[in-house]
């Protein structure tokens, strides 16, 4: 690879990066894409995706990848940095037509060597099951239904006609995930706005559901499924306006953050259906979004070509970064590199691989969040705590970003050195923004709790509670459904962490329960509905100039298109675009010798 900048042009894909832990580097010998390696059409088509899991093989390659491409669906071996990928042995291959995968998720709690359940969401709307190892396909979900259409013609023939519906909804799926810590429900959110609760042991309705009211928010509303027997969907929910791009949960599984095209990121309580506090982009519509590791904040991207990062604890904006030039895709923490100082700035000295056992180690995730925990604490020694964070765009860049102390805690007197992240005034707005607008800092809310729970799995949105198995939900669900109960509360997620209370305890703690927001925060949602360019200058949407504007760490061109996916694992960073390649960057230390 030629040096980097120096006069280089700067379209040219960079295949190493340099961060202050080291090198990064491209290993060409793990890429992934369709065996036959033809150019692929990516006009028109859906955005690839990848999906990881790990079946707790004891062959040492646990790993199984699933990424889509077009009409086509594919999962592999992953093999990682250890061997070089391996495109003519896919364990299932699936070529679907009419219709396209636009997404799809792993229950990391039933996954084993023998069997695995994915969710496949489609253009066309529909939702499917399937087990690729078995080559299984287990249930189809929103499916299209047959209807015969009787035809008067010139009131004399009668013209018999098939025409087949979909009933839920006939929107394109743009994202899917299990809930956290159940075995067999699912949440289902599509370009028309709406999300959907399903349970994968229930059928849905022969006829279009009918719904009722069970509970309504500041620009949401939840509603159940009137039927005499439980069925599918067992909710339907509706968020903002306009298409609900993404949602996530929040490590602990109990709140649930959403982007729409309207441009608001939502943070709702999942177990009473409470809205905790909302962002407006600062221009156009809000398109990702994912959660740090300890909960406390919230990283969004979208078509103002910003990433912002929001406080859970503050609901409130604290940071913009502005690196990418085109429209953001994906944006996501790296656990891994999360740093938690309790003594001097470390030396960078001795070589890399002892390097990447204080940052890399699963023990050293472990033990960074661990010490997180402790930052309010009152007995503990002062702390530096630096968030790593990567986001890639349309524009084709990957950029990566430090979140530090100076952002976190800016009234609090700085005890060290600080990293590379920058912090300045805004002068004028990125390309793409909506101007300069006058604006205020947002209030502080009730504070949820300051522990940590354990560290992400190898997911490429859904921060699933880390647990080795949890009871099912549907009892208490589908009790509540069909008894009519009105208060959501009664839904509560406490059955599905009954059966490891004892390791919820210690690893997957409350982030606490928010019962009251305050009246000017609903009132400021509540105008967006008639005049959005109010938000603008208020605490929903601040100026430019009135928080501070990060500069990336390192922001660089590794694609021909646009960039789809962005994972963070433990000895790699995985990449992929919409040429269907998805790509291995090895961590600093991490690269190795490839066996075929």
């Amino acid at each position: 690879m030629a040096a980097e900048g120096g006069g280089k042009e700067m379209n040219e894909i960079k295949t190493q990066f340099t961060t202050r832990e080291g090198l990064y580097k491209l290993l060409s010998h793990s890429e992934y894409s369709r065996p036959n390696r033809v150019p692929f059409n990516s006009q028109g088509s859906n955005p690839v995706r990848v999906s990881f899991v790990n079946v707790n093989d004891q062959s040492g390659n646990g790993d199984r990848l699933c990424f889509n491409v077009g009409r086509e669906l594919y999962f592999y071996i992953y093999k990682g940095v250890r061997k070089a990928a391996d495109l003519s042995k896919p364990i299932d291959k699936r070529i679907y037509k009419g219709t396209q995968p636009t997404c799809h998720d792993f229950n990391h709690l039933t996954a084993t060597a023998e069997s695995v359940s994915l969710l496949v969401g489609f253009s066309a709307g529909q939702v499917q099951l399937i087990d690729p190892i078995k080559k299984e396909t287990s249930k189809l979900f929103n499916e299209e239904v047959s209807r015969n259409l009787n035809i008067v013609a010139c009131n004399v023939f009668l013209i018999s006609k098939v025409l087949k519906v979909r009933l839920i909804d006939k929107s394109r799926v743009t994202c899917v995930k299990w809930v956290p810590g159940s075995e067999s429900l699912f949440l289902v959110a599509h370009s028309s706005g709406n999300m959907y609760l399903y349970n994968v042991e229930h059928t849905c309705g022969t006829t279009a559901p009918h719904y009722q009211l069970l509970k309504q928010g500041e620009s949401f509303a939840v509603h159940t499924c009137k039927s005499k027997s439980t069925r599918n969907p067992l909710l339907k929910w509706t968020v903002g306006e306009g298409a609900l791009n993404e949602f996530a949960f929040s490590p602990d599984g109990k709140f649930l953050a959403c982007v729409s095209q309207d441009g608001f990121l939502r943070v709702i309580n999942f177990d009473s259906v409470e809205l905790h506090g909302t962002m407006k982009s600062y221009f156009g519509g809000l398109l990702c979004v994912c959660w740090s590791p300890d909960g406390k904040y919230i990283v969004t991207g979208g078509e103002d070509d910003l990433v912002t990062v929001w406080s859970f604890v503050d609901c409130r904006v604290i940071a913009r970064g502005h690196g990418h030039k085109s429209w953001v895709s994906v944006v996501a923490f790296d656990p891994y590199t999360t740093s938690v100082e309790e003594s001097d700035p470390m030396e960078f000295s001795g070589s890399d691989e002892d390097f990447q056992d204080l940052h890399f180690g699963r023990d050293r995730a472990n033990s960074t969040q661990s010490r997180l925990s402790k930052r309010n604490s009152t007995d503990s020694r002062p702390v530096s705590v630096t968030y790593r964070f990567g986001s890639v765009g349309q524009d084709t860049q990957l950029c990566l970003w430090d979140l530090t102390e100076d952002i976190l805690f800016p009234h609090q007197p700085l005890s060290r050195a600080r990293t590379h992240t920058n912090v300045m005034n805004a002068t004028s707005p990125p390309a793409g923004g909506g101007g300069a607008n006058p604006g205020s800092n947002g209030n502080s809310i009730t504070t949820p709790g300051n522990s940590v729970p354990p560290p992400l799995p190898r997911s490429n949105s859904l921060p699933h509670s880390a647990v080795s198995n949890a009871g099912s939900k549907s009892s208490v669900m589908d009790g509540a459904i069909a008894s009519g109960v009105s208060k959501f509360a009664t839904l509560s997620l406490h059955d599905r962490k009954e059966r490891h209370h004892e390791k919820d305890h210690k690893r997957n703690h409350s982030m606490g329960h928010i019962s009251s927001k305050s009246s000017d925060k609903l009132n400021l949602v509540t105008k967006t509905k008639t005049d959005p360019a109010k938000t603008l200058g208020t605490p929903l949407c601040p100026r430019m100039e009135d928080v501070p504007l990060l500069e990336p760490l390192i922001c660089k061109k590794i694609a021909h298109e646009r960039l789809t996916v962005l994972i963070f694992l433990e000895d790699c960073i995985v990449t992929a675009c919409q040429e269907g390649f998805i790509c291995t960057w090895a961590r600093p230390g991490k690269v190795v010798s490839f066996n075929p």
